[in-house]
């Protein structure tokens, strides 16, 4: 096979530097001059009837006598690539979400797939095609984080449909590249459609959604990344939504993926989701049944087993060979936009470097994205940044040294990932008298009641108490082993033994500066009482820790804003299961937040000034051009996360109170005003009707730009001020 291939990638480069016609492929589906329609068609038919219904599994088995490989479609890559081996490891999703910068997604997913290819063709010349080892990548999670005690949540872009959209079309262009004959992965919008939770519910639970909710809430980001980014995967849900299962949904896979939105790639179930329809959701009695009610609705690939049942489920008369071809001619097509069935040389991607496996460029990233996640919600008597050339410091606390705490889950792994310790303590001078003791355990109570500990924080200028939960406490379904509730979180609060801690450090410590990780919105109304100064890290990556510590320290001002709404408590909340957006997130929220959506604080004061509109009135196809002066009032140089949200001012009792509809990222030298320009149209005032097309509404809208939400007046939580303007929109 390797001679074949040799003489096959020989001809490949006379016919290209020739000119010249070459026909040594043996199959039609190997000629790189027919089109991919052609070459999928002709393989359809040189396979056996067993062969077309293995290459419906996940794990695709080998097919020798055309020379075909084994193929693993299973791959990760939500912040780096995940579970094969070495790899560079970004700030999970959520802290992702929180820098707000598609630039730095994309740029990411360059860096991803640049590891991802390199891995793959490494893999591929020892002959080893597993598990994690290919080039399709279940990436990114594109669904809401509705709600706070969804474990999965940290695998999000936040609550925001706008934000998600943005993030995940930079990231999965990244990922998949620019060449217009060649994926360079293969990215993947899951889990389709309405699904967060909960987790212990997720193979038999229905999330029933009104069809407002579904095309303003739940469908914008998947919309966005199949109609803009082109992603070349779908992963379809465990639950049921409106009563029929995700994975053999007639109206979302077929009505609206593959009719509306006219999606080109491969769908794919979760990982033994099809067997949930016999064993969970019980819509039928045998796997035989499962296997083909999803083939007919159009789940090409099985992560599972149940496929294993479509040879008798052709023998009982539930499928057809057809169904079967029609299946294999939706998935085939992205083995060869990757390539797989080409001679080598055939793409640039096979070039890439080896050396950018963890380069120092990949590692610099990692630093940077941690930098811009990082959302400092108290600065109590701008205690923060501290001086290195304090005398004393004390550093405790259950994830201060917990590597667990930077990975997430879904990572790689690393040989230089910094703790948060780690970064604490390579920032202060040598004369400092440094104490880190942990205190606490992360998910319960000390066995031993003695305390040995808080009298460090007696002795110390500066108290750093790392508090916080892992994936230990929440994540995925089985994956989360402290958790009690399958991942997801029963309470909101920080494990109450950590705030007694909390407690006991304050009633010695001068100054004390909080920092919590975690991939969720966590209530912390006594935290931010207690502490001088509180930052929220997330599961920051392998750089976490030293972007933690240069920040406390004064290397660069903080610029995170939550990508979730924080509340005060668990009561503010719906029931976990009621997928109603009534009473959730910053949009449809009644209750004041702790710290709303938006929010995060610097270190210097930015003003917002001269707001221009080139007009006040949006009428048929006309731009409102704006633009405001930003100005950076500090003594440093600084980042801002420019928002603008829309309102409208005689709202239905079902419409959204707030929508961000743009924002940037703007960096300002000590001293600077710049220019900031936004243009909005008609699209940005309007809203999905029942059917899934954006339906403008006439009236009158309160325009907002700053640095958070305008709820954050009457919090008091000393943000970023903001402007605003009354815009009137007519439909003619």
């Amino acid at each position: 096979m390797k001679l074949r291939f040799a003489a096959l990638f020989l001809c490949y480069f006379l016919a290209q530097s020739q000119d010249i016609s070459c026909q040594t492929y043996e199959h039609p589906f190997q000629d790189l001059g027919k089109t991919i329609t052609e070459r999928v068609d002709n393989l359809i038919s040189l396979l056996s009837l067993e062969e077309k219904a293995a290459q419906l599994m996940y794990a695709a088995p080998a097919i020798d006598r055309l020379g075909i490989p084994e193929f693993s479609w299973w791959n990760e890559c939500l912040h780096g690539v995940a579970r094969n081996g070495r790899a560079t490891i970004f700030p999970q999703a959520i802290g992702l979400g929180a820098a707000f910068d598609p630039d730095l997604m994309h740029r990411i997913g360059i860096a991803i797939s640049d590891e991802a290819r390199v891995k793959f063709h490494q893999n591929d010349k020892i002959g080893y095609r597993g598990r994690y080892s290919g080039l399709t990548f279940w990436s990114p999670n594109v669904n809401l984080f509705r709600d706070p005690r969804w474990g999965r949540g940290q695998e999000t872009y936040g609550e925001d449909p706008h934000l998600i959209s943005r993030l995940g079309v930079a990231f999965v262009q990244g990922l998949q590249g620019d060449d217009p004959e060649h994926l360079k992965v293969a990215a993947m919008a899951k889990h389709y459609a309405v699904h967060s939770g909960p987790e212990k519910l997720r193979h038999e639970f229905d999330a029933v959604v009104s069809q407002k909710d579904l095309w303003n809430t739940y469908l914008p980001g998947f919309e966005a990344l199949v109609t803009e980014a082109k992603v070349e995967g779908v992963m379809g849900a465990y639950n049921r939504t409106n009563g029929d299962v995700c994975c053999a949904h007639p109206y979302l896979m077929q009505e609206v993926l593959r009719d509306k939105w006219q999606f080109k790639g491969y769908y794919v179930s979760d990982c033994w989701a099809i067997q949930d329809f016999f064993q969970g959701h019980n819509i039928v009695e045998t796997r035989e049944e499962a296997a083909a009610l999803a083939l007919k609705l159009g789940c090409n690939l099985n992560c599972g087993s149940t496929y294993l049942a479509i040879l008798s489920s052709l023998e009982q008369g539930l499928t057809t060979e057809r169904e079967i071809d029609d299946n294999l001619r939706e998935l085939f097509p992205t083995r060869f936009r990757l390539g797989l069935f080409d001679p080598p040389g055939s793409s640039e991607y096979e070039s890439i470097s080896p050396d950018v496996v963890r380069s120092s460029e990949h590692i610099a990233l990692s630093y940077e994205a941690a930098a811009k996640s990082l959302v400092l919600l108290k600065n109590q008597g701008n205690l923060l940044p501290l001086d290195p050339e304090m005398k004393t410091l004390f550093v405790t606390g259950p994830t201060a040294a917990d590597m667990q705490a930077l990975l997430a889950n879904y990572y790689g792994l690393g040989d230089d990932m910094r703790t948060l310790a780690e970064g604490i303590i390579s920032n202060v001078s040598d004369h400092t008298a440094i104490r880190y003791v942990q205190g606490g355990l992360l998910d319960r109570p000390n066995v031993n009641p003695m305390d040995w500990f808080s009298g460090e924080a007696q002795e110390a200028e500066v108290t750093i108490a790392c508090m916080g939960i892992t994936q230990l406490l929440e994540g995925e379904e089985g994956e989360a082993i402290a958790s009690p509730s399958a991942g997801d979180r029963e309470y909101i609060t920080l494990p109450p033994h950590q705030i007694e801690y909390l407690k006991l450090l304050r009633s010695k410590a001068e100054k004390l500066v909080v920092v919590i990780t975690g991939g969720s919105a966590i209530s912390i109304p006594e935290v931010h009482e207690m502490a001088d100064a509180v930052v929220y890290a997330w599961y920051p990556g392998e750089q976490g820790g030293q972007a933690l510590g240069d920040m406390l320290f004064g290397k660069f001002s903080p610029s995170g804003k939550l990508p979730v709404t924080f509340v005060q408590s668990i009561s503010d909340l719906p029931p976990f299961e009621d997928y109603n957006m009534k009473g959730r997130t910053y949009r449809y929220m009644e209750k004041a937040p702790l710290f709303p959506f938006g929010f995060g604080l610097s270190y210097v004061a930015f003003t917002y000034e001269n707001l221009q509109l080139s007009t006040n009135q949006i009428q048929d196809n006309n731009q409102i051009h704006i633009t405001l002066h930003l100005s950076n009032q500090g003594t440093m140089e600084a980042e801002e996360v420019v928002q603008l949200y829309i309102s409208k001012n005689n709202p239905n009792g079902d419409d959204a109170r707030y929508s961000l509809k743009e924002f940037q990222r703007v960096t300002l030298p000590a001293g600077a005003t710049t220019e900031v320009i936004f243009e909005v149209d008609k699209k940005h005032f309007s809203t999905y009707d029942n059917a899934g097309d954006l339906q403008v509404e006439e009236g009158t809208y309160t325009l907002y730009i700053g640095g958070v939400l305008p709820i954050a007046r009457s919090l008091e939580l000393g943000a970023a001020p903001w402007l605003e303007e009354t815009i009137t929109v007519r439909s003619k």
